[in-house]
């Protein structure tokens, strides 16, 4: 078990690298932070780091960030946009082909697509856009909300952008509890992202 962590763990550091905005030009929030963790600052109130701002999910539902999304759980969080006609359709669908190759590890590990269009993502667009694209809406959820709710969401995952085609495309996985975060290149082979989910998702070891 050590083995495979460990080799595990140097497939992660390889995967560690910069990603590409959704324009082709990398993205300086993800170029400057790229080899670090997530939130390197994070403090012990994870709550307060991530915040509990209120957003939609594709249901229409109200949902406070952090408690009902990410407290607890090992997650995969990336930015779409449903109008785009490129690359946001492209890794949703890589994204649900990772799902498959977890098979039912898929049901321990949380999916999260936030939009970065507000304004035009309604619940109900979020819906169609899953839809359309075959996603499978088991532990997986699409969040919109207030411009400005999104932006504060955004801003702390270090993903915001100043419009919807310029959000990055990195995606961030991340075990909560454990406080242990990476970041994955969209264009990693499908293999490689179910082994680093796989990897969050293994118990820590304690001597």
């Amino acid at each position: 078990m050590k083995r495979q962590r460990a080799l595990l763990w140097s497939l992660a550091l390889l995967l560690s690298l910069p990603a590409l905005a959704h324009d082709g030009v990398e993205h300086a929030a993800a170029s400057k932070s790229s080899t670090q963790p997530v939130a390197s600052d994070l403090s012990r109130d994870a709550q307060a780091y991530f915040t509990d701002t209120l957003l939609l999910n594709q249901h229409g539902q109200e949902v406070r960030f952090y408690s009902d999304v990410l407290a607890g759980k090992v997650v995969l969080l990336n930015v779409v946009f449903t109008q785009c006609k490129d690359a946001c359709p492209l890794i949703s669908r890589k994204l649900q082909a990772v799902r498959e190759q977890l098979g039912e590890q898929s049901e321990r590990i949380h999916f999260v697509s936030l939009s970065s269009d507000p304004v035009n993502d309604s619940p109900q667009a979020l819906s169609a856009f899953m839809k359309k694209q075959r996603l499978d809406e088991r532990q997986w959820t699409f969040l919109t909300g207030d411009p400005a709710a999104i932006e504060t969401v955004l801003t702390r995952l270090g993903q915001f952008s100043d419009s919807p085609e310029g959000h990055s495309t990195l995606l961030i996985a991340g075990d909560v509890p454990n406080k242990r975060w990476s970041k994955i290149r969209p264009d990693a082979p499908v293999q490689a992202v179910a082994q680093r989910l796989q990897l969050l998702a293994m118990p820590i070891e304690t001597e």
